[in-house]
């Protein structure tokens, strides 16, 4: 089945290659669609220190697409795993989902910082992060992506 979503805005500054690392102080503005979307569209998301952002990578290409298994960043050291136990841009429906600081709200321009997207990437929503819709317990994880994220923030 086939949906039909359509970006609500784009990733305005920040970096203009997707590195893979040191997005922590990376700061940008996701900047609304004028013509869909008022400025009341963001009221009150200035009461929230985080929002959860996700958007479409928009710049991989469909033969890039992964549906099986790799390596994570082609690292042999670490073990073959399924796309959907990554988080790698590559994914067959090409989301990013990540949860960012909010600096400011201005209008239709939202800044924030720590969001892994370059600039011009659409924005597919914007949510509000709630701490009861954080996880409950604790969280559980393999030692490579503890390796593999300790330079990405």
């Amino acid at each position: 089945m086939t949906y039909v979503i359509e970006a609500i805005g784009h990733v305005r500054g920040g970096r203009a290659a997707p590195t893979d690392d040191d997005w922590g102080q990376s700061r940008c503005i996701i900047e609304l669609d004028a013509e869909r979307f008022e400025p009341a569209a963001l009221a009150g998301l200035d009461g929230f220190s985080h929002a959860e952002v996700i958007f479409l990578f928009d710049k991989v290409p469909p033969e890039k697409i992964e549906t099986g298994a790799r390596h994570p960043r082609g690292r042999a050291d670490w073990p073959l795993t399924g796309i959907f136990a990554q988080r790698g841009k590559n994914r067959p429906n090409r989301l990013g989902v990540t949860v960012c600081r909010i600096v400011a709200v201005e209008g239709r321009a939202l800044h924030v910082e720590g969001l892994d997207a370059i600039d011009g990437t659409p924005v597919i929503d914007i949510k509000p992060v709630m701490q009861e819709f954080l996880p409950r317990g604790t969280i559980r994880q393999p030692d490579w992506v503890t390796e593999l994220m300790s330079a990405y923030w």
